[in-house]
């Protein structure tokens, strides 16, 4: 699967599409030997879950292989807060890209997956617990909060916004008109503004929000550092951006499928990302469904809430070369296209079957097994 993915991204045919790659080539080499994330020099990891016996490979809420913890302490709400270093985890080339991490193949995917999305992707993945777990941390404080709710999609994680800010203060944005639809559809977002839009280039003005957030739309972008830079940009000095969304597996099968299907981040990745987007206190959340106990070998497809501040104003202090991808810029040929959505399609649906299986085990297995 991950060779034919490598091999069909070599059908594009545009010109365009071989500078950009042979320009990431060139960049990979001269950074080979340096690991992702091994700039920041602390990375805050909090999870407000009790770590859990995992087993085989699994990983709790409050571990992670790729970081080594050198003190852990207990909040009073019962949180673990883990300070780390960076150590040098494993990662995949970010250069190549997944079946479906592009504009157009995103669009098409999700004209078809907007019709139950919000009944069978959300109650195995992203369920109104692990929604508001997320967003504990994004500091929605205060109703008078201006908002923009980037990939917002359907408008699930929109809803809890708008529980204790203003709808008429919240903006959701999405490139597919077809997940808007369902957003627009729900009475409590009939007061806050739906428009569509490219989350890797905004069409906000500059330090103009006091909150960011991002649930499940990082991991379809082609290149998430712009996406992280634009959501610097467009908040005010002492916001707060808040990023949710996929973490990679370890186990063998379900990293074959993550690679094919779209991008599962590792946590040092998102801190890399936030951190060169200008982000200060830039801290990770562990999220999960309950019935995984913790376990994270699988990856996730919402694993964990990023959030970093920013502290001046103006736009990202990293410069980035032209924008890669745009949707309506098809970048391969329609057999390609086709081949590329069927596969990626196929991908995603292994991920549709992982949280039944782990809610299966969860209900057969006693409580203090590992599963």
């Amino acid at each position: 699967m991950a060779s034919m993915t490598h091999a069909l991204a070599g059908f594009n045919t545009t010109p365009i599409d071989r500078q950009r790659h042979a320009g990431v080539a060139s960049l990979t080499r001269a950074r080979r030997g340096t690991r992702v994330g091994a700039r920041p020099a602390q990375l805050s990891v909090v999870s407000r879950m009790r770590p859990s016996v995992s087993g085989r490979g699994g990983q709790g809420w409050g571990s992670n292989p790729v970081f080594g913890a050198q003190r852990r302490q207990s909040s009073a709400r019962g949180s673990m807060v883990c300070k780390t270093t960076a150590s040098s985890g494993e990662s995949r080339p970010l250069s190549k890209q997944r079946l479906i991490q592009h504009k157009s193949e995103a669009y098409w995917f999700y004209r078809f997956l907007s019709i139950v999305y919000d009944h069978i992707v959300n109650p195995g993945h992203w369920t109104e617990d692990m929604r508001d777990d997320a967003l504990s941390v994004a500091e929605l404080d205060d109703p008078n909060l201006k908002v923009y709710d980037v990939g917002g999609g359907t408008g699930f994680t929109t809803l809890g916004v708008v529980k204790t800010v203003k709808p008429e203060n919240v903006t959701l944005l999405d490139q597919s008109p077809h997940q808007l639809a369902k957003a627009k559809a729900k009475p409590a977002l009939k007061d806050a503004t739906i428009i569509e839009g490219d989350a890797e280039e905004l069409p906000f003005e500059t330090d103009s929000a006091d909150r960011y957030t991002s649930a499940g739309s990082i991991e379809y972008w082609p290149e998430p550092q712009r996406g992280i830079c634009e959501a610097y940009r467009v908040i005010k000095p002492g916001g707060l951006a808040c990023m949710i969304g996929p973490v990679y597996p370890t186990h063998w099968l379900s990293k074959m499928m993550a690679d094919a299907w779209m991008l599962f981040p590792t946590e040092e990745e998102y801190i890399e990302w936030f951190t060169k987007a200008g982000f200060t206190d830039v801290k990770l959340h562990r999220i999960g469904p309950k019935w995984y106990r913790g376990v994270r070998r699988h990856g996730l497809i919402m694993g964990c809430s990023v959030t970093g501040r920013k502290v001046n104003p103006g736009e990202s202090p990293l410069e980035l070369g032209p924008k890669s991808e745009r949707k309506e810029e098809p970048r391969s040929n329609p057999l390609s296209f086709f081949l590329r959505m069927v596969l990626g399609s196929l991908a995603g649906f292994y991920y549709t079957l992982v949280p039944i299986y782990m809610w299966i085990k969860n209900a057969i297995f006693p409580k203090s097994w590992a599963i």
